[in-house]
């Protein structure tokens, strides 16, 4: 009797201590799914980069104190590895998100930026001496085919723009993830790293902003909604949530959670603003989201994993 008792508490247990970071991750995916609908609307009132300026600055000042509250480092990590990493990271992969943002659709720009693991394996091959093997071909020819599908190069229609800016994030996204795994001090950490790139990438975008686009904002109750969305939850709660699911679940089991984020995109986007793929969109981003799953499949096992650098989106 004490012996079934004992069997009953350890299944609950063993089974809580997987629910609570499954649970997390399910909650960061559903954050950064949204937060394509939240920052195509942010762009009714505010230019792309000039947002993209605050957004990655409001997040800073969330996670700045955040790192004294959690006892990390508040030091400055070395120049030369920080400042590249925050162009990388922030002023590229934020700042063409959202450049493809203003002319492309929310859903398809998700499946897009998320391409970074496929991006991630070539570039891992000439910087890091990583090779193509196993079931990362059959995840290319997808992904190959996938895009196709979505540009649709026999039926040129449209400004490319958008789709454009949208890969270039996601390549400026895995080249971030390969400047870390090259060039980061030992014993660096990554909140710590995190904050001070998005510091010195925000400031980045906000040079450029003030170049680029006419510093023109409409205080809406929409645009300031979009910015304390993206500071607290898609910023300092995702951080949070994403740390605590890397901490108790293997980091293939991680980054494979959040691929769920671009699925929820392209259904929020579709619901909330009306934007239904066609039937090659919809067969290429299938065929992407395919590619994704297989890519992080592959990594699931052990010495093998693929870096899943946290999505701001």
């Amino acid at each position: 009797m004490n012996r079934s008792m004992g069997c009953t508490e350890g299944s609950t247990k063993g089974w809580s201590e997987k629910a609570m970071p499954l649970s997390a991750l399910g909650l960061l995916s559903l954050i950064w799914g949204y937060n394509w609908v939240v920052m195509k609307t942010a762009l009714l009132d505010c230019p792309p980069l000039l947002f993209a300026a605050l957004r990655v600055l409001g997040g800073a000042a969330i996670l700045f104190p955040l790192l004294r509250v959690l006892d990390r480092p508040l030091k400055v990590p070395p120049l030369n590895y920080i400042l590249p990493l925050g162009l990388l990271q922030s002023t590229g992969f934020v700042g063409f998100t959202m450049g493809a943002l203003e002319t492309g659709e929310a859903g398809k720009t998700a499946i897009l930026v998320y391409m970074m693991p496929i991006w991630l394996i070539f570039l891992a091959w000439p910087l890091l001496g990583e090779r193509i093997h196993g079931l990362e071909w059959p995840a290319i020819t997808l992904a190959i085919l996938g895009l196709l599908c979505i540009l649709e190069p026999w039926n040129l229609h449209g400004p490319i723009k958008g789709t454009l800016f949208a890969l270039l994030s996601g390549i400026s996204w895995a080249a971030s993830a390969i400047w870390q795994r090259r060039q980061a001090p030992p014993g660096t950490d990554l909140l710590n790293a995190t904050t001070w790139q998005m510091i010195f990438g925000g400031l980045a975008l906000g040079v450029v902003a003030l170049m680029a686009d006419p510093v023109q904002i409409h205080w809406t109750p929409r645009f300031i909604g979009a910015l304390l969305y993206n500071a607290i939850p898609g910023n300092a709660l995702a951080w949070v949530l994403w740390a605590y699911a890397l901490h108790r679940l293997p980091s293939g089991i991680a980054g494979m959670g959040t691929l769920f984020a671009p699925l929820i995109g392209v259904v929020a986007a579709w619901v909330q603003l009306g934007e239904r793929p066609g039937i090659w969109e919809s067969a290429g981003m299938a065929l992407v989201f395919l590619s994704l799953i297989l890519v992080s499949w592959h990594h699931l096992r052990p010495k093998e994993e693929i870096p899943f650098p946290a999505a701001q989106e």
